[in-house]
């Protein structure tokens, strides 16, 4: 079926995850998926029944009580337990579209075979995420290790009758959605609910959807730049590629090519400047938007690698006939990655909001706070004064979470990563730089106005043409809110070709 995502060991990226989500596919278990399956658990379960030894979360507690050996007799009533005691979360609900990454990548993670688990336990989370039952599952509650254990115990109740779920809007109870479909909740054997809760896919979703959002801001960025250019009439030789192959950083040089691209056959461009050199917010965009877009290229590298890895413990190798308790669930690359996403990003939001104070400072032949009449009419002076207090605010929220540890589980966890924190702070960072970016691009395209009758760039001239039919040209004070916000939609309502995006 075109529609269909066959779940299988072939390599993830965020371009086949944008698909999934955005064309709503459903997702159906590979063969090869389904024998990983049901030879790990056929595996344990042989192990289990031939082998007496204590081996840690098949039949002893957990955290610090990994010592408390359980009877064989109550080793689903444990399972059950962990996923029960462990629902702690709080905070503010957890975005749907990341509910969704969530169930996806933890599907994904459970298909490799190394688990133990049930294929019927595999199959519900799959039949939860094609009728779009999403798990109510929170914020707060992770420290990021031994993996996302309170977001992925919300996630795992709907298994066992649990907990509420999503059906469109709506949260409902899990019982009427089982009753609905005559399906009996999954009653957890060895390990499944430590399969379940270890692992890293909450700071794993957010992070692949940061880094989707990311990509196309960072382009977003560089035309919204590269209109802020011809509205302050700028020199293009900082552009110049000698300038940039002489400091070959990819970021750097990708940036220049692209605003040169941008600004291709612009009259303004053309046109003989006064100023001989230009403040650091446009002269240096390769150098900044570049160093940002180096990062991002880092952090997707980084989610790349988890989302094709198994995370969970202990991890179940039968071919070489070992279960082995190790320490995968750990979030410290996620967390690393993200608080360095965060600071680019905050970065790109900076730089922004400069442009934007040049355009609005009566520099250049542009008038004070770009709008006729100033003083009768205050124009674009409080949308800068937004966009300086989100940039305040982002440098709060870049301070790194993974710096932090604290002890937890009676001293048995006794370092964790703090990747939860960091990837809820990095999503408020990016719906931030949105904002910035969306008020620059008022900004722009109002000074642009008064550099008529020249023209900048074609591609510009289009943008600003179609910007215009969401927020038209300010004539006179008026409620400059209900413009930022529809710039806001304007920027979520683009459509990037992909090959833009991750090229």
């Amino acid at each position: 079926m075109q529609n269909t995502h066959y779940v299988s060991s072939d390599i993830l990226d965020l371009p086949i995850l944008k698909e999934i989500i955005e064309e709503g596919r459903k997702l159906e278990l590979s063969e090869e998926a389904i024998l990983n399956i049901n030879k790990s658990h056929d595996y344990l379960h042989k192990r289990i029944g031939q082998d007496d030894s204590v081996i840690y979360g098949l039949n002893t507690g957990f955290g610090a009580l990994c010592n408390v050996k359980i009877s064989s007799e109550n080793l689903s009533k444990l399972q059950e337990n962990l996923v029960m005691s462990h629902a702690c979360g709080t905070g503010d609900f957890v975005p749907k579209h990341i509910i969704r990454l969530m169930l996806l990548l933890k599907i994904q993670s459970l298909s490799y075979g190394h688990s133990g688990v049930q294929l019927g336990t595999v199959q519900r989370l799959i039949d939860f995420f094609n009728h779009d039952y999403l798990p109510v599952i929170y914020t707060q509650g992770s420290l990021g290790a031994s993996g996302d254990l309170a977001p992925l115990a919300h996630l795992s109740l709907p298994l066992i009758g649990k907990g509420e779920v999503y059906v469109n809007d709506e949260i409902i109870k899990t019982e009427e959605v089982l009753k609905k479909h005559n399906w009996e909740p999954i009653t957890l054997q060895a390990k499944e609910g430590l399969a379940l809760l270890n692992g890293t896919q909450f700071m794993s979703a957010y992070g692949t959807y940061i880094l989707l959002r990311a990509h196309k801001l960072s382009y977003l960025a560089d035309v919204i730049s590269a209109l802020s250019v011809d509205a302050f009439d700028c020199n293009l030789s900082p552009f110049d590629p000698l300038v940039h192959l002489a400091r070959p950083h990819r970021g750097q040089v990708k940036t220049a090519e692209r605003m040169l691209y941008l600004l291709e056959d612009s009259e303004i461009g053309r046109s003989e400047k006064d100023n001989v050199q230009d403040p650091y917010s446009f002269r240096c965009i390769p150098q900044v938007h570049g160093a940002s877009k180096d990062t991002i290229v880092f952090a997707h590298k980084t989610f790349k690698t988890e989302i094709n890895s198994v995370t969970d413990n202990p991890n179940i190798f039968v071919a070489d006939d070992k279960i082995i308790s190790g320490g995968n669930f750990h979030g410290q690359p996620l967390a690393l990655a993200l608080d360095y996403l965060s600071i680019a990003l905050a970065e790109l939001a900076n730089i922004s909001e400069r442009r934007t104070f040049q355009l609005v400072s009566g520099l250049r032949g542009l008038p004070d706070f770009l709008v006729n009449n100033p003083g009768l009419n205050s124009g674009f002076m409080i949308p800068q004064y937004t966009a300086a207090s989100i940039v305040s605010q982002n440098k709060q929220l870049a301070t790194p979470a993974s710096v932090d540890s604290i002890v937890s589980s009676n001293g048995q966890e006794d370092h964790v990563s703090m990747g939860a924190n960091a990837a809820t702070k990095c999503l408020r960072i990016l719906e931030n730089l949105e904002t910035v970016l969306a008020i620059e691009l008022m900004n722009a395209s109002q000074a642009i106005h008064f550099r008529r009758p020249k023209k900048t760039s074609p591609f510009l001239e289009s943008f600003v043409a179609s910007f215009r039919n969401a927020v038209t040209f300010v004539d006179e004070d008026r409620l400059l809110a209900d413009d930022i916000h529809t710039a806001i939609g304007f920027i979520q309502d683009m459509s990037i070709d992909g090959e833009i995006l991750f090229n």
